[in-house]
């Protein structure tokens, strides 16, 4: 998995390996929260593993997905979870070089990454029920948010990636999933924490909460287990209720 040291990364590390998974993360630096994560999934009852690696480096993908396969034989999770905020601001004023760098990890970097490692999981022999791809993109891939402008481009055009690969990949029995969280407590969202608590307490979300990262975590772990056999391409909102219309 992608973005895997801390935050909602970590999470999703943690419920797979409470699942039974074994888990190889991946982010661009290493360090503490990587050793951390690494000591928590074997807490968990996994076996852990980090490979370093700028998911916006395309040409780093193979030597990645070697990885996982060196290390564990099998791929049965790709958990798509690393991503860049944007510089917050008047998208008047978005520019160039920040758009290209968000897009560059969120967009591009995760559809080539998506795609290096789906030629793998078909070239298996093993053709195992249960398979799966999940991207976490965010409540932002349909609601506007105009001061990050680049970041609402790159998850609303994930979301039709999911779809893509989910339509590619059903014939081999691989599932692709879209995770949409929305107000999660973490590093990247503590810039608008008190912004947002003051929204949660007015009742924008139903559940009257911060999400944590094990929400998106626990969610991971149920479409890798293979809690929804029959679907396919779908999003699947972790957002307390932010998403649902009303009057």
């Amino acid at each position: 998995m992608t973005g895997g040291r801390r935050g909602i990364g970590r999470g999703i590390a943690l419920a797979l390996a409470t699942s039974g998974f074994d888990v190889m993360i991946n982010d661009i630096v290493g360090g503490e929260d990587a050793d951390e994560t690494i000591r928590l999934i074997a807490e968990a009852g996994g076996t852990g593993d980090f490979v370093d690696g700028d998911i916006a480096n395309v040409d780093g993908h193979e030597a990645m997905v070697d990885r996982v396969y060196q290390r564990f034989g099998r791929l049965d999770c790709l958990a798509n979870n690393a991503g860049a905020m944007c510089v917050r601001g008047d998208m008047l004023e978005a520019t160039p070089e920040d758009f290209d760098r968000v897009l560059g990890i969120n967009l591009r970097g995760t559809f080539f990454l998506t795609q290096a490692a789906a030629r793998r999981m078909i070239a298996e022999e093993d053709r195992r029920e249960g398979r799966c791809i999940v991207t976490i993109t965010s409540a932002n891939s349909v609601m506007v948010s105009p001061e990050k402008t680049p970041y609402c481009i790159s998850k609303s055009a994930l979301s039709m990636v999911v779809q893509l690969f989910g339509i590619r990949l059903a014939e081999h029995g691989i599932a692709s999933f879209e995770i949409r969280p929305g107000f999660i407590r973490t590093d990247m969202s503590a810039p608008v924490r008190e912004r947002f608590t003051t929204m949660i307490e007015a009742g924008a979300t139903p559940i009257r909460r911060w999400g944590e990262a094990e929400d998106v975590g626990r969610t991971v772990a149920s479409l890798a287990t293979g809690a929804l056999p029959y679907s396919v391409g779908q999003p699947i909102n972790v957002d307390g209720g932010l998403l649902v219309s009303r009057l």
